[in-house]
């Protein structure tokens, strides 16, 4: 089931009222600001003209329209761009710049992801923005931060999560170090950017003044470690990649059934005695290697191919029957097709179906936000937008530019998206 969103009841919005300028692309910037948006700021996201945000153009798959035809619209760009409004503007022009800054002057939150130094050469850095707006909050995310010897590099995710450590830790103990499967360090980067950014907001109520968050896809894959890294600054041995087994819990990873692998976490004594009980093995509850977690974890290689021998005898089903049944922390491995077929996603609402104009039958499918607020729920209130399609409205809203305004900026190419009326 999916949710459709295009009659939902309106109700309060816990940033309803904030204004955000969003210069952002790719995946950290615009999940940040999606996530704004969907808790209710208005995000005002600023693209070049006639190319957009760069995962416009990552596909397949694209939308497609009436005819099966690709649409410019990628997978990849209506994953972090919902609710927002488009606005092509090409900044590297003095008018565009101009109009940023007119921009400015009504926002409260401003959000870009240049290298370091871009923005000033524009006149749009923090320093300049903040002083014609002293309550501005101004997010600046980069590959390696605003400070330090890399900083002048670019950042993606896929360097930096092997840079930042979090590759040696992903894959088979004798394969190659792996990526995770999607943008995390990307994906984290944002996060973290819109919980500072929502802190900022809190410190404005009592300063009214705004600042400058400076944070880097490095810092937040190197936050990401977590009980891993601190496990090395603990005892300074290196982590060896242990599969889809964990450092320091066991059995907690995947084991074979007759019919392919399900997963089996086992997070205490008590649980581990239930499940090898029912494996019809219970004396190693009470094997002096294996009876509490600690030992467990010293004597893995003796106690994994002995489970493994045990689970293999049955089918996934039964081992998922027999674990739910008992209290034993037990799961399959799904593939994106069960996960979104599946009735809890369906519960959650974390398939979610907005109108769009360019889409054959209509509508786009997106993947919902997992805030569940009482109060002031997610909305989503449109489908991430057209490139240019909300230039003309923001522009003549906000900044009150005539027709012949938008069409001198169009001639001259500094903007993109006015039709004549």
């Amino acid at each position: 089931m999916t949710q459709d969103t295009s009659s939902s009841h309106q109700t309060a919005q816990a940033l309803k009222g904030l204004r955000v300028i969003d210069l952002s692309r790719i995946l950290a910037g615009p999940t940040a600001t999606q996530l704004l948006a969907d808790l209710g700021a208005e995000v005002i996201k600023i693209e070049r003209p006639f190319t957009g945000d760069d995962t416009r153009g990552w596909g397949p798959p694209f939308v497609q329209d009436a005819e099966g035809a690709d649409t410019r619209e990628s997978a990849y760009y209506l994953c972090a761009n919902r609710g927002k409004h488009s606005v092509a503007l090409n900044i590297a022009d003095p008018r565009g710049q101009a109009i940023v800054r007119d921009l400015v002057m009504s926002a409260d939150i401003f959000v870009e992801n240049f290298k370091p130094g871009d923005m000033a050469r524009y006149g749009l850095d923090y320093a300049s923005l903040s002083t014609i707006n002293p309550r501005l909050i101004y997010c600046s995310i980069s590959g390696f931060g605003q400070t330090g010897p890399n900083a002048h590099r670019a950042g993606y995710d896929f360097l930096v999560q092997g840079e930042a450590g979090l590759m040696s830790l992903t894959g088979e103990a004798e394969g190659q170090p792996m990526k995770a499967g999607v943008g995390i360090a990307d994906l984290m980067c944002g996060m973290y950017a819109s919980v500072g950014i929502l802190a900022a907001v809190q410190a404005r109520h009592e300063s009214g003044r705004g600042q400058h968050i400076d944070i880097s896809l490095m810092d937040a894959q190197i936050a990401m470690l977590v009980n891993q890294g601190v496990a090395y600054l603990t005892d300074g041995q290196v982590p060896p990649r242990r599969g889809n087994d964990h450092p320091t819990i066991v059995p907690y990873g995947t084991f074979p059934a007759r019919d392919g692998a399900f997963i089996l976490a086992v997070g205490n004594d008590a649980q581990f005695a239930r499940f090898v009980t029912q494996a019809g093995a219970p004396g190693l509850a009470t094997d002096v290697r294996f009876a509490t977690n600690a030992a467990r974890v010293r004597h893995r290689e003796a106690l994994l191919p002995l489970l493994a021998t045990l689970t293999e005898g049955r089918t996934k089903a039964e081992w998922l029957a027999i674990c739910e049944a008992h209290t034993i922390p037990a799961g399959p491995v799904n593939d994106l097709a069960q996960v979104f077929a599946s009735d809890q996603v369906a519960a959650r609402e974390m398939r979610v179906r907005l109108p769009h104009p360019l889409a054959r039958e209509h509508h786009v499918d997106l993947i919902g936000n997992p805030l569940k607020l009482s109060q002031t729920p997610v909305q989503y209130r449109k489908a991430p937008p057209r490139l240019g399609e909300d230039t003309q409205s923001v522009l003549a809203n906000i900044l009150g530019l005539t027709p012949e305004d938008l069409r001198s900026l169009a001639d001259a190419k500094v903007i993109q998206g006015y039709r004549e009326t």
